[in-house]
């Protein structure tokens, strides 16, 4: 497979099982050692990211991350890419809403199970929040929970 297509696919990756909540998947991801900075909020090890991910990402908050514009770079068995993100956290029983740009920088090596992420942490361009209580019109639904289809 293409590295920068693989690259593409693992960052894929993580944000999606990120937004299902695939706490395994999403550990998957990285090398044990992996570390991340989201605008301050510093991880040392994978373990400590999905830990905190896990007990702060619950049911009851609703993600959505997107990345696109990737530029990656690949050297051998090391690669970095800079990607453009948008999220948007809703969390309905706390009335709270936040919509938000950055600039991920991932750093990636290959290992015998393919690319992993050693590191990665986002800068933010903006991030706005409010209260959904001051819509009045405001309303937010949930879809069925996703099933992913069988892999070929």
């Amino acid at each position: 497979m293409d590295d920068r297509y693989a690259l593409e696919r693992l960052k894929y990756r993580y944000l999606r099982t990120l937004d299902l909540k695939q706490w395994d998947e999403f550990a998957a991801c990285f090398v044990p050692e992996a570390t991340a900075d989201y605008a301050g909020l510093a991880f040392g090890s994978r373990d400590e990211l999905v830990g905190y991910m896990r007990a702060n990402l619950g049911p009851g908050l609703i993600t959505m991350h997107t990345a696109h514009h990737p530029e990656i770079e690949v050297s051998g068995d090391e690669a970095t890419a800079i990607w453009y993100l948008e999220d948007t956290v809703l969390a309905p029983e706390l009335s709270f809403a936040l919509e938000g740009a950055a600039f991920y920088e991932d750093h990636c090596v290959r290992t015998p199970d393919g690319w992993r992420i050693v590191h990665t942490g986002y800068r933010r361009t903006y991030e706005k929040s409010w209260s959904t209580s001051d819509v009045a019109s405001l309303k937010i639904t949930t879809g069925t929970a996703y099933e992913a289809p069988p892999r070929l």
